[in-house]
């Protein structure tokens, strides 16, 4: 068997912590709980984790705060826990790069299943001879699909895992409309809920990274009714 994927749960009320960290031990992971972000970041200087379970409202630095700093330093996994009604602070957080969000009260079978999603969503792909050092070419881009990775004139991007699910599944159907079911579709293991905006925002982040002029995109275009599309031609290095 190999190594038990570690979740760190950032949680500071004790009894929800302790029955995440519970239900997750039983499901196979190696959960361990943290009450505040200096915890968390004590946790991780000692071994590296593999999901970050992350409460919202947290006593001194605050969920959002944590968020941002994690995904300044990489693409951790991160899935967010918030109030059923904080959908404006549910937003920000998937703007500032969270992988999934899960509102509380939540069903724990849920949970599981949202973490299973976003470790198979971020795991890194088979390599297959079709795949290996794929290059693509589009606008003055060159996006890495293998290494995840993409460049403009020589500097690096950085790209969340939604990013880059995003981006792979535009690069790869290139002037053409994708719907948003569509979309949904192509980035498998992504735990979209039924009229979600949640992709609406993750575009609007690609967008910032990508584009000149985010709000008047033109490498990424809304069609009206319709979709998205990346609106330029893709070719292979």
């Amino acid at each position: 068997m190999g190594e038990k994927q570690r979740i760190l749960i950032v949680e500071d009320d004790r009894e929800i912590g302790t029955l995440i960290e519970g239900l997750l031990n039983r499901e196979g992971f190696a959960a361990e709980l943290s009450r505040s972000g200096a915890e968390m970041d004590r946790a991780l200087a000692t071994r590296a984790a593999d999901l970050i379970v992350l409460d919202l409202m947290l006593p001194g630095e605050d969920g959002l705060s944590i968020c941002r700093r994690l995904r300044a330093r990489g693409n951790l996994p991160i899935l967010m826990l918030t109030a059923k009604k904080d959908d404006i602070d549910r937003i920000i957080g998937l703007e500032l790069g969270a992988d999934d969000y899960l509102g509380k009260p939540f069903n724990p079978r849920e949970l599981v299943a949202r973490i299973r999603a976003v470790l198979r969503r971020t795991a890194p792909a088979p390599k297959s001879p079709s795949d290996l050092g794929e290059k693509l070419r589009f606008a003055d881009f060159i996006f890495d699909i293998d290494a995840h990775r993409l460049f403009r004139d020589g500097a690096e991007i950085e790209l969340s895992t939604g990013d880059y699910d995003i981006l792979a599944a535009l690069v790869r159907h290139p002037q053409r409309v994708l719907s948003r079911d569509q979309l949904m579709d192509l980035i498998k293991g992504r735990s979209w809920e039924a009229f979600d905006r949640s992709i609406d925002v993750a575009l609007s982040r690609l967008r910032r990274k990508i584009e000149s002029e985010p709000t008047q995109p033109v490498l990424i275009k809304t069609v009206r009714n319709a979709g998205y599309m990346l609106a330029v031609p893709v070719e292979r290095v």
